[in-house]
């Protein structure tokens, strides 16, 4: 009889997925030995063997459902396999069982069921398939209202997504937003976004800046003025001069002369602080090579 700690006993020594162990276990009368060879033959507990693997490649994606959207990084090894249509069909299972669920964190993510198995088993069943690991690295889900706008933007086949919301303006004003905020890299939609310990540190660097200069000190608080300002410029979607603009008019200018307001952009960059890999694929393949001569 295959119990639920026979189960969990597996997945512990393995890695696979809880469908996959439960399968290993009948198929060999719920010996555990005989179940994890079960496992190595179909390939399914290579799996665990990946889980210290460095993924920074993969996949920014956004889904539109009615009212409610959502935006995920999903993350590859490399490139090549970001590519990859079985890559991109995890993506959308997920994105799927985001917008189905009332989801708030990454754990609640995985447990999420859908039509072949719970997310997580899903992803240890593609990162067994595919050869690399997988994972899910964040995600938000927006709600907006009836008088309000998507605006989704993907940019390099999923490098770059960026998904806005925007008050009464229509969705090819948001769409425009979103594109320019995939450009032009901004870290808040305004001024009031940005954390006072973030703001302070720049300040700080800004000080010491201007007296490495040689400026006097009663000179130094009137010169933060403008470079804080000029701050804002940089990283301030609001307050970025919109890319389109023949006027040098700001993205919240752009708008307000269509009559709306930015309330939320979410800008995902696959990869974005994360560790690189050092070693290119075409390395990795010639290791693998030269271990099974």
């Amino acid at each position: 009889m295959v119990t639920a700690s026979l189960v969990k006993e597996l997945r512990e020594k393995t890695g696979a997925g809880m469908m996959e162990c439960k399968k290993a276990l009948e198929a060999t009368q719920s010996n555990i030995d005989a179940a994890i060879d079960w496992l190595r033959e179909k390939g399914i507990s290579k799996a665990a063997k990946k889980a210290n693997r460095i993924a920074a490649e993969g996949i920014a994606a956004i889904k539109i459902d009615g009212n409610k959207a959502a935006i995920i990084e999903v993350n590859s090894e490399t490139d090549f396999v970001a590519k990859n249509e079985e890559f991109k069909s995890l993506v959308d299972e997920i994105l799927n069982a985001i917008i189905n669920n009332d989801v708030k964190t990454n754990d609640d993510v995985l447990e999420c069921n859908t039509n072949d198995g719970i997310v997580k088993d899903l992803i240890i069943a593609k990162t067994a398939k595919i050869g690399e690991k997988l994972s899910l690295r964040r995600f938000t889900k927006v709600e907006k209202s009836d008088n309000e706008s998507f605006g989704d933007y993907i940019h390099m086949g999923g490098k770059i997504a960026v998904l806005t919301v925007i008050s009464n303006a229509n969705s090819e004003v948001a769409k425009n937003v979103a594109m320019h905020a995939a450009a032009m890299r901004p870290a808040y939609v305004n001024s009031s976004e940005v954390p006072a310990d973030v703001l302070d540190k720049e300040k700080a660097i800004m000080r010491e800046q201007l007296r490495n200069e040689g400026k006097s000190e009663d000179r130094i608080d009137q010169i933060l003025v403008g470079k804080i300002k000029k701050y804002y410029e940089e990283v301030c979607l609001e307050n970025q001069i919109y890319v389109k603009a023949e006027n040098k008019e700001t993205v919240a200018q752009y708008v307000a002369n269509n009559g709306g307001t930015i309330n939320t952009m979410i800008r995902y960059e696959v990869g974005e602080g994360m560790e690189k890999r050092e070693e290119n694929f075409a390395e990795e393949v010639a290791k693998q090579i030269q271990g099974q001569q």
